[in-house]
């Protein structure tokens, strides 16, 4: 039997695993484009979601490529009797994994704190790494990819 409780606990485990919605807009503002596939999280920034989290999936919400542009599909629900939604009305939230791979060869470790994680970074033009520090892995990773999208782009 599921509890409310277990369905909480479900949604912040969901949420600890991505970056959070503050730091998702800094980089969709920053110039990081989002590809959907399949398993990645994303919340809508239009309409009475209130930080909804969605999972795009096959079985769910698929992404539909038109030449007006990507519409994220919602087969089969009636929750919010929601069919599809534009792609610029979503905000990504990468995953831990997919920031890390984002990050790519400036990343150099990332290390347990007592309060949360540090990502260190070589970022282009630096001969030392620079840490990037939060509670949360992603967060710490998503601070680092920030880092860098600004420095490439400055």
């Amino acid at each position: 039997m599921v509890t409310e409780t277990d369905e909480v606990t479900t949604q912040e485990q969901a949420r600890a695993a991505t970056i959070s919605i503050e730091l998702a807009g800094a980089l969709k503002s920053a110039g990081l484009a989002w590809h959907p596939a399949s398993g990645d999280r994303f919340t809508l920034v239009t309409g009475t979601f209130d930080g909804e989290v969605f999972t795009l999936s096959d079985m769910v919400v698929e992404a539909h490529e038109f030449p007006s542009g990507t519409v994220l599909g919602f087969n089969g629900t009636t929750e919010w009797a929601l069919d599809s939604a534009q792609v610029t009305d979503a905000l990504w939230l990468p995953r831990e994994d997919q920031l890390r791979e984002l990050l790519g060869a400036p990343f150099r470790a990332l290390d347990r704190r007592d309060d949360g994680y540090r990502v260190t970074a070589v970022l282009p033009g630096d001969d030392v790494g620079t840490a990037f520090d939060a509670p949360g892995p992603a967060d710490a990773y998503g601070r680092a990819l920030l880092a860098l999208i600004r420095r490439a782009t400055d």
